[in-house]
Parts: C-alpha cells; structure tokens; sequence
C-alpha cells in the first residue's frame, strides 16, 4: 500500500515573514495528520529557514531546482549537495515552469534525476503535456517519452526511491483540473509504463497529481487507485488550505 504524499511547490512565492508564518501553520496543522507524508519546497534562499521551523515534525522539505552540476563556475545555481548539506529530502525536477520557460529538454530532466539520485535525494519528477498535446491525443506519448529519456540515462531501476508528479501543462494555476477519471487514466497509463521496466519499482512509487489540486478536489482525486497524493502550487500558499488536501489523502 502506497503511502500518500501531499508537497507544496511554493515557487517563486514569499518572504522571510510571510514564509515563517506559512511554515508555522504548516508544522501546526501537520500534528493532527496520520498516514499522510508532508512536504515543502520553498524558495532555496528561504530553505535553511525552514528546515529549521520543521525541525522534529513530520513535514519534510525539498528544493525546486538543482544544477546538473554539482560545483564549479555555475552563477547563479544551486547545487544537489548544497540542498543536501541543509537537510533537503526531496528535490523537484523538470517541472513544466522549467521545461517551458527555461527550455530544459528530457535530455537535461534526466541528467537532473541522476545527479537526485546520486546525491541521495528523491527526486519529484514532472511530466505532463501542453493543451495542444492533450487536444492532439498525444498525452501518453509525451509522458512516455519524458519517462524514457530518464531510462535512457539511469537503466531500468531509476525509479526506485523516486516520485513522479504528472502535471497537465494546461491545468497549472489556470484553475482548470482534469476530471478525477481523465486523472487517473494517466496515472494508471504511467504506471503500466513504469512497470514495462521494472514492476516491482512501478507498483511502489508514488505518483502525485499537478494539476490545481485544492480542497475541493483534493479527496475525490486521491480516491482514484492510482493517484498517490498531490503536487500543489497555489494551494499550498496558505496554510489552512494546504492542510485540508492533506487531510483529504489520510
């Protein structure tokens, strides 16, 4: 049985105010959940602060980004080891801000996941597709070819120990939400996807759905069999509202 995971992506959102006062909620509310994983992902200026506000609660944190690589003449990056050196859990890869805005390719994604992985991290990788691509018919395609690439680059056990968000590009901070049956149609296609290279790593890995989860959704989506929890952005900006998608995965 696969636990629930509920991570607020925060983006490019708060300061050091509004933040200690989000984070705050967050450990509060988190007190009264069972059976449900926590976790945040701030900006990386504002991590070390948050890591220290999580200190002995059940919210974990992760980083919105890392650089392929891991030191040298990179201004401006933050490296895997440096989120790590703060106690990061997670780290979010080739979300669709980045594919799009920043142009990383799957080819640059997987290079991502691995440097994730070889840091001893867990990496939340995005996938999703573009309305054009959703109005093509070729959503499986897209989320397959995003997967591949990683299985190009790290062999059939890459996602062991890993999380993937599916992310339909259209439905991110639009408002729009896929039904909770055109959700889990993906979800289920990515996990028979998964399993065509390693079953045992498909059945265990959690997939979170992208999409504008929020409270009022949030439970009938994760009743779906295979969505594992959720990835939530404008949700997540408010601690009361967060809370309820977490309790909505208990």
């Amino acid at each position: 049985m696969r636990t629930p995971l509920v991570a607020g992506n925060w983006k490019m959102n708060g300061s050091r105010e509004s933040i200690k006062e989000l984070i705050n909620g967050v450990v509060e509310g988190a007190k009264s959940l069972s059976g449900v994983e926590v976790a945040v992902c701030p900006p990386t200026i504002y991590i070390a602060d948050v890591i220290a506000a999580t200190d002995g609660s059940i919210v974990e944190v992760g980083s919105q980004d890392t650089c392929t690589a891991t030191k040298g003449a990179f201004t401006g990056e933050t490296s895997i080891d440096m989120v790590k050196d703060l106690s990061c859990k997670y780290a979010i890869i080739g979300h669709s801000e980045r594919r799009t805005m920043y142009g990383e390719t799957d080819e640059v994604v997987a290079e991502k996941f691995i440097t994730v992985k070889n840091a001893g991290l867990i990496p939340v990788f995005c996938i999703g597709e573009t309305l054009e691509e959703r109005e093509a018919g070729i959503t499986e395609e897209v989320c397959a070819r995003q997967i591949d690439a990683v299985f190009t680059t790290s062999g059939d056990n890459a996602f062991a120990d890993s999380v993937v968000a599916y992310e339909p590009v259209w439905a991110i901070g639009t408002g729009k939400t896929a039904s909770p049956e055109q959700a889990q149609s993906v979800h289920a296609f990515i996990r028979q996807h998964l399993a065509k290279r390693n079953a045992d790593n498909a059945e265990k890995v959690q997939i979170l759905y992208g999409g504008s989860m929020n409270p009022a959704n949030a439970k009938e989506l994760m009743g779906q069999a295979d969505i594992d929890g959720g990835l939530i952005g404008g949700a997540s900006l408010k601690a009361d509202d967060f809370m309820a998608v977490c309790q909505a995965g208990q």
